[in-house]
């Protein structure tokens, strides 16, 4: 990480915080600029926007969306030139998302011997398990699995490859994983062979790709990305399921649901759950259409 990159940091209420990550997500010129929400201090009701800009342009455009939003204290701070994320996560405890336990090496003393127990690194690609939109999913699956199995799934975006890691040490005989950043892929693969898991992770432009659309149709989707392209990819989504099958997405706060329902209902789903963690929500919608 180079000298000039900074982080941007905003807290204020929930209400406001909300707001102005709602307007991060709208703005087309921020499509590739990080950011997440949650809640920093519940006692005095703070909230706090940690946004990651990619150039000069994109610190400009976060800086002054948050800076919009009255009751916001925004800050710019030079990130050092280290392992940053390796370091935060290291010392993050493991997570407990139903039958799942998301742990890494340094909580191997802890595992428990009766969970499907997946082990996740810090790294470059986004889905330690401790992010809401992770837990959100998992804990949609884990529901799922009380009722229903399902023998091919597919994780659309699928980062660490946790969630098509869990679909395969649950049962699942095909677990495929796509990714337009290829570290992503080959940290899944990594992650894959580290867990003994029998998924699979593919460099890929889109649902189409005939190494995607070939394994299909699809019992479940997993997509964990972020608002906008999950409406852009609904009518993909779709095409890539069975009748009957189950999607599960993620990467959206809460006050992107309806947008993101309204587009798969249209679509031929039903919406059967909601989850909410922190700011984020998850939600699974079936294929009846």
């Amino acid at each position: 990480m180079s000298e000039s990159a900074v982080q941007i940091i905003a807290r204020g209420p929930r209400a406001i915080a909300e707001a102005a990550a709602a307007a991060l997500d709208s703005d087309p010129l921020l499509e590739g600029a990080t950011y997440s929400i949650l809640e920093e201090d519940e006692d005095r009701g703070v909230w706090r926007i940690d946004a990651f800009p990619n150039d000069a342009d994109d610190v400009r455009g976060i800086e002054a969306h948050l800076k919009s939003h009255d009751g916001l204290a925004v800050i710019v701070e030079k990130l050092a030139d280290a392992d940053w994320l390796a370091m935060s996560l290291s010392g993050l405890p493991p997570v407990r998302a139903g039958r799942f336990f998301v742990y890494g090496a340094h909580d191997e003393g802890v595992v428990p011997r009766n969970t499907v127990n997946l082990k996740i690194d810090a790294g470059a690609a986004f889905g330690t398990g401790h992010h809401g939109t992770t837990v959100g999913c998992l804990v949609a699956f884990d529901e799922l699995l009380k009722r229903e199995r399902f023998e091919r799934v597919l994780d659309v975006g699928c980062g660490t490859g946790i969630l098509a890691i869990a679909a395969a040490k649950t049962g699942s005989k095909v677990a495929l994983g796509t990714d337009i950043d290829e570290p992503s892929v080959r940290i899944a693969n990594e992650n894959a062979r580290l867990n003994l898991a029998n998924a699979r992770f593919v460099h890929a432009f889109g649902l189409n790709d005939r190494k995607v659309r070939g394994q299909g149709p699809y019992d479940l989707v997993f997509a964990n990305i972020l608002a906008p392209p999950l409406v852009s990819l609904s009518q993909d989504i779709k095409e890539a399921l069975a009748l009957g099958g189950v999607a599960i997405l993620s990467g959206l706060l809460r006050t992107q649901e309806r947008r993101v329902t309204a587009a798969y209902l249209s679509r031929g789903f039903v919406l059967e759950r909601r989850i909410r963690r922190d700011a984020w929500s998850a939600l699974v919608l079936r294929r009846v259409g």
